[in-house]
């Protein structure tokens, strides 16, 4: 005889139930994951003046009486997405300025123009410079260091595919004439050029093209342009440096990227210095966007047959045609040829 008896399981099933068994809540694992972030609606928009190290600095409440900087950083879910000078981003948390505080970068507004570049003709990861710029200062020195018209004609690339309008200054005209070298560009109707000796240069003239405009400057390292951004902004303390005698090369002295407001009894702008660089890499441009930085080619290049390449074998190119009979620049078209054929093997990789 069993000493478990069948009544005693009854009753057992009757004093405990499967609903009574308490389940120890755990609300991270229970709470059913989302894709949706906070509104954020008490976010201002604010511009970003510079970064370094991973720490923003935002001017809020651009124009009022109130208008201050504001150190920021950006918010996880933005982890991956690029802030650089120039963005307007949406800023939350303590933004009083004062010492010691930290807002949060919670978003970044549509952009109007984006200045890229890669580190070389073949890389298509771009590296994207300034946001929502609408010109472009060229800062090139007419000697010491001496001028690189192919370098220069990647930055009006750049600038035309961003939709940005290019300028140009020509730094230490004191030193060499710049005709030969602005020769090479004479085809650019469009394009503004400021002359500049290391005594005298033209700031009132210059300043003039920055009012009411967000003005990137690039150049080469070496050419003047901080000292440049120094006669315009006086008190911006952009550190500069000299070329080495040996080698002909600038020394890099602008290490980051810094907005700086311009002033002047005519308005305001935004200077936009970028730290000189020896190349411009055009991996991520739309090869198609080149012969627009050559409009004088362009309109010759026009009567080209349909599908016609440009480049020195091609047949019946107008371009080469006009370079026999000594219609078009040599130089000029070299430029162009050259860029041309760099993508032409970039496309056949």
């Amino acid at each position: 005889m069993s000493w478990w008896n069948d009544a005693d399981d009854d009753d057992l099933d009757d004093e405990f139930d499967e609903s009574d068994v308490r389940v120890r809540p755990n609300p991270k694992a229970n709470r059913p994951r989302t894709k949706r972030r906070p509104s954020h609606s008490d976010a201002v928009t604010a511009r970003v003046l510079g970064v370094d190290r991973g720490r923003y600095s935002v001017l809020v409440a651009e124009g009022e009486p109130d208008e201050r900087e504001v150190t920021a950083t950006r918010a996880r879910e933005l982890r991956k997405t690029p802030i650089v000078t120039g963005d307007a981003a949406r800023v939350v948390g303590d933004l009083s300025g004062d010492e010691g505080t930290l807002g949060r970068i919670v978003g970044i507004e549509e952009r109007t123009s984006l200045l890229r570049r890669s580190a070389d003709d073949t890389d298509q990861v771009e590296r994207v410079i300034v946001a929502n710029a609408d010109q472009m200062l060229l800062v090139v020195a007419a000697a010491d260091p001496e001028p690189r018209p192919r370098l220069v004609d990647r930055y009006l690339i750049a600038a035309l595919d961003a939709g940005i309008r290019p300028l140009m200054v020509i730094t230490k005209t004191d030193l060499a004439d710049p005709a030969g070298f602005l020769e090479h560009f004479s085809g650019l109707a469009d394009l503004r050029v400021f002359r500049s000796s290391q005594s005298d240069p033209p700031v009132a003239e210059i300043g003039e093209s920055l009012v009411g405009h967000s003005t990137v400057f690039v150049g080469h390292s070496g050419v003047g342009k901080s000292t440049l951004v120094n006669a315009l902004v006086p008190d911006a303390g952009r550190a500069t440096g000299h070329v080495n005698a040996v080698t002909g090369r600038g020394r890099h002295t602008s290490s980051s990227t810094e907005s700086l407001r311009y002033r002047s009894g005519e308005g305001t702008g935004w200077v936009i210095d970028t730290p000189g660089v020896r190349s411009f890499g055009l991996g991520h441009v739309d090869p198609e966007n080149i012969l627009r930085a050559y409009p004088d080619l362009a309109e010759v290049a026009a009567e080209c047959p349909r599908g016609c390449s440009h480049l020195p074998d091609a047949p019946d190119c107008r371009l080469n045609e006009a370079i026999d009979a000594g219609d078009l620049p040599v130089a000029r078209v070299d430029s162009l040829q050259r860029l041309l054929l760099t993508f032409d093997r970039r496309t056949e990789w």
